[in-house]
């Protein structure tokens, strides 16, 4: 709509094209005469709005020039008298706004220090540690049998939570029954037979693993399979070398010595790598771990290595205590980093909550489980069998 339909009429009252001529005065279409005009209310002040105009004064309005060329007391149909008249429209209703929980209180200096050191509840994994220590202790050196009980707990265990998250996150279902009892098998035999006892069992774990499967469907059948030979080689027979070292005579000090060794190595990584870390050393696999922390591994493991072949292991030589030590590093941190792999595959932080502030078992054996024939058989290189 142009500016010309919206415009005041002329003189008279008049409204049409200009060539007409003027007519007399009564209404003409919209427009009023003089007697209509006094029947009209004044147009009021709307605040912001230059006299003799309206409001948007752009092709809809006009300025006061417009105005003068009015009769005095007509009144302009451009728009409702007054501002209640004119058309409301509804207000949008504001969208809904999501409840938001309520912030939690910042934590203090203390607690952020600590959950920086352990990411973990501190005081439970402290306390666990502490009774799994007593446990492994006093079985060692009291009786042996009850060491070699404890160790085919753990396997069970940890066989179970490994098989258990395997069937959670994939759809690989590896036969938990044929491993769980083959890995008994192999810890009793590696103790009483030796490595010979212990290969036999491995070799009939995986062929028991091959029969069970078979009652099922075959869709799947090798890669259950697959999955149920690897969980016997990673779990129970990588323990059937503690099984080996504690055979030996002094086997009670030869595992002592491999446990307080991996427990130095971890924890030289994790005090010098939260202290002093920086580089990662593979953020990919194990954000958490760097480099820093990788020399200080190898640092503490060689000096409590050097300190047991020295003063707990007969026959043994400081020097070999240093070799023993950076080989002990290196076995767990990779350890660490292939659990981290499996963990990171399935998509899980921890392979279970057996143990509060540690995880599951098997986040306890991750470094153990490698480092275990490592340690034997430098122990047989150094010392002999015993």
């Amino acid at each position: 709509m142009n500016d010309s339909s919206w415009g005041a009429p002329p003189r008279g009252g008049y409204w049409g094209p200009p060539d007409q001529g003027r007519a007399p005065a009564g209404p003409a279409g919209p427009a009023y005469d003089g007697r209509d005009a006094q029947r009209t209310r004044p147009m009021p002040v709307v605040p912001g709005v230059p006299a003799g105009g309206h409001a948007g004064g752009g092709a809809g309005g006009h300025a006061g020039a417009d105005q003068d060329d009015r009769e005095p007391g007509t009144a302009r149909l451009s728009g409702p008298l007054f501002l209640d008249e004119m058309p409301q429209e509804p207000m949008p209703s504001p969208p809904p706004v999501a409840p938001q929980p309520p912030e939690s209180p910042e934590p203090s200096s203390s607690q952020a220090r600590q959950k920086k050191r352990a990411g973990r509840d501190l005081r439970a994994a402290i306390g666990v540690g502490v009774a799994l220590g007593a446990v492994i202790i006093a079985s060692l050196f009291i009786w042996k049998a009850a060491f070699v009980g404890v160790v085919v707990v753990a396997v069970v265990v940890g066989l179970w939570e490994l098989t258990s998250r395997l069937a959670e996150r994939t759809s690989i279902k590896a036969p938990l029954v044929p491993v769980a009892l083959g890995g008994a098998a192999m810890v009793v035999a590696g103790y009483v037979r030796g490595a010979e006892g212990a290969w036999v069992a491995m070799a009939l774990t995986a062929l028991a693993v091959l029969v069970w499967r078979m009652a099922e469907p075959p869709e799947g059948y090798l890669r259950d399979v697959t999955a149920g030979v690897f969980a016997a080689f990673y779990v129970p027979f990588l323990a059937t070398f503690v099984a080996l070292m504690l055979a030996a005579e002094d086997g009670p000090q030869r595992v002592l010595a491999f446990l307080l060794l991996t427990v130095v190595s971890d924890t030289g990584a994790y005090a010098v790598g939260w202290r002093f870390g920086r580089r990662k050393l593979a953020p990919r696999i194990s954000p958490g771990k760097t480099r820093e922390g990788l020399v200080g591994a190898v640092t503490f493991a060689m000096a409590a290595g050097a300190l047991c072949m020295e003063f707990l292991i007969h026959g043994g030589a400081w020097w070999q205590g240093l070799l023993l030590g950076l080989a002990v590093a290196a076995s767990a941190t990779l350890g660490d980093l292939g659990e981290s792999m499996i963990k990171r595959d399935l998509g899980i932080k921890d392979m279970g909550t057996l143990l509060p502030g540690h995880g599951g078992i098997m986040d306890r054996l991750d470094s153990l489980l490698p480092t275990a024939p490592v340690v034997w058989l430098l122990l047989v290189v150094f010392v002999g069998a015993g």
